[in-house]
């Protein structure tokens, strides 16, 4: 079995699909039909929006990606779909965000998705920042959510900018850092403000359809609107013929986290640490920044958010519409 792998490997340049298993008790779920394992070193760039290469997919086949999370009771709806759906998606989460809610990450980490980063603080500035503020925001974000998982083998080498604004200096860095930078194929834009569920499933729908019937697709696991299109969306794929693939990194990584997490305990080596981001002798490790800040309590990191929390609230009010329907029962826990 080793042999055949190595020759998978060499044939898809780092990239080994593995078909996955089906959906028990649930035989109309639309599943995950595969993996593809990613690998920095021979996929760097991830999006067709941004780049010249994406992720090698068949006809038909869709990788779901969600941003800017955890973000409760909205996270932990979207894994409650997913998992009736045994559907397995790729996660950029915020450091803050993992700050404040560690025990969605390691909810979101046990379920079998894969945990990427997306900044500590989500600035909409890295077109702009010199590389200190860089490195700041990247390694940081890093440790986050790595203390977050308890577990530093845990997190996957993969980091979307946010806002999507990249520039040389920032990919020149992460490549540095053995990081493959994420865009995306395809965006639903169910961060904007008003919209509706039916709205965000049909704006996926047609983009997928547009790009060869393919692709990776931008989601935000911090919005009702999509809590509640992610179960329509997915239905609509399956009726449409289309298999969900997940992204995965290389290396070996713990089967799960503990549920309950010390922080200190978690960074009891203290940082910065050194933490390979794959399985192959010779690979560049990530160097993680320091963390000045590991202890500060939950109730301040709240306080941070309470503009984020705001905006969602004020988005769940709107978007309460007929088209949404007994949908808005989801969110009773």
């Amino acid at each position: 079995m080793r042999v055949i792998a190595i020759v998978l490997c060499c044939l898809f340049g780092g990239l080994v699909p593995a078909m996955a298993g089906s959906c028990p008790g649930n035989p109309n779920a639309i599943g995950t039909s595969r993996t593809i394992t990613v690998d920095p070193a021979t996929l760097p760039q991830i999006g067709s929006m941004q780049y010249r290469t994406t992720l090698p997919l068949n006809d038909h086949e869709v990788v779901i990606t969600f941003d800017d999370g955890p973000l409760p009771p909205y996270t932990y709806n979207i894994l409650d779909t997913l998992a009736a759906e045994c559907v397995k998606v790729t996660y950029f989460l915020v450091g803050r965000q993992a700050n404040a809610y560690p025990e969605a990450v390691r909810r979101i980490y046990n379920a079998g998705h894969s945990v990427g980063t997306h900044s500590q603080n989500h600035p909409l500035t890295f077109n702009q920042m010199a590389l200190p503020r860089i490195d700041s925001e990247v390694g940081t974000g890093i440790a986050s959510v790595q203390t977050a998982l308890g577990d530093p083998r845990a997190i996957a080498p993969f980091f979307r900018i946010p806002g999507l604004l990249h520039t040389s200096q920032v990919e020149n860095y992460l490549a540095a850092h053995s990081l493959a930078v994420w865009s995306a194929d395809e965006v639903a834009d169910d961060w904007h403000r008003g919209i509706g569920p039916q709205q965000i499933v049909r704006k996926a729908i047609s983009r997928i359809e547009a790009k060869n019937h393919r692709g990776v697709l931008l989601l935000h696991d911090i919005h009702p609107a999509t809590a509640m299109a992610l179960p329509i969306l997915l239905r609509e794929l399956k009726a449409k013929g289309y298999r969900i693939v997940q992204a995965v990194p290389a290396g070996e990584r713990p089967k799960s986290v503990p549920e309950n997490v010390d922080p200190a305990m978690a960074n009891a080596s203290g940082w910065p640490r050194m933490v390979m981001t794959g399985g192959h002798k010779g690979q560049r490790p990530v160097r993680v920044a320091a963390v000045h800040h590991r202890h500060v309590a939950a109730h301040r990191v709240r306080e941070r958010n309470a503009d984020i929390t705001a905006s969602i609230a004020t988005k769940k009010t709107k978007t309460k519409t007929a088209e949404s329907g007994a949908g808005w029962m989801l969110f009773r826990r």
